[in-house]
């Protein structure tokens, strides 16, 4: 199951990804021809919202994120897994207030439009409720195998892959 949810997510963001490149490239070839396509810059605009959020759910199930742990990585492991825990919890709890506040947000968008394109704005700024769950959902994932860990031996969550286990 996690698997398959896992997949589904990397493909949706790679069509979504492929649809902003390819409405962004129409939409200059047709303003060259003097045929402007107003509305796929605004359709472009909107998928790579939700492109950005399933990117960094990715970004955070691979422990890919811009990290600077220059004193944190000189900690020993029990303080180090502890400080790691305390700060995902942090985060949590900052991701699940932007899930409640971005679901108020997009209620109050939802008669707006978006731009040119006719598409409820509620649309765009749903991606920030999404993303902020998906991104919850993998951080307890990971606090939990974190805390697991612990009772074993401490391995810090935030930790950068090493070269030979980077996806190329």
């Amino acid at each position: 199951m996690k698997t398959l949810y896992v997949k589904a997510e990397a493909a949706l963001a790679m069509l979504l990804l492929a649809v902003v490149v390819l409405l962004v490239f129409a939409a200059g070839i047709a303003r060259w021809f003097g045929h402007p396509l107003v509305w796929s810059v605004d359709v472009a605009q909107l998928l790579f919202a939700w492109v950005s959020f399933l990117g960094a759910d990715m970004a955070l199930r691979k422990h890919a994120h811009i990290g600077i742990d220059y004193l944190v990585k000189r900690l020993p492991p029990r303080p180090r897994a502890l400080l790691d825990i305390v700060l995902a919890l942090v985060v949590l709890a900052f991701l699940l207030t932007m899930a409640v506040l971005g679901y108020q947000l997009t209620m109050m968008n939802l008669e707006r439009q978006f731009g040119d394109s006719g598409i409820s704005y509620g649309f765009v700024t749903a991606a920030v409720p999404v993303g902020c769950l998906l991104l919850a959902i993998t951080l307890v994932g990971q606090l939990k195998a974190a805390i697991g860990r612990l009772r074993r031996t401490p391995q810090p969550i935030f930790v950068a892959p090493r070269a030979e286990e980077a996806v190329p």
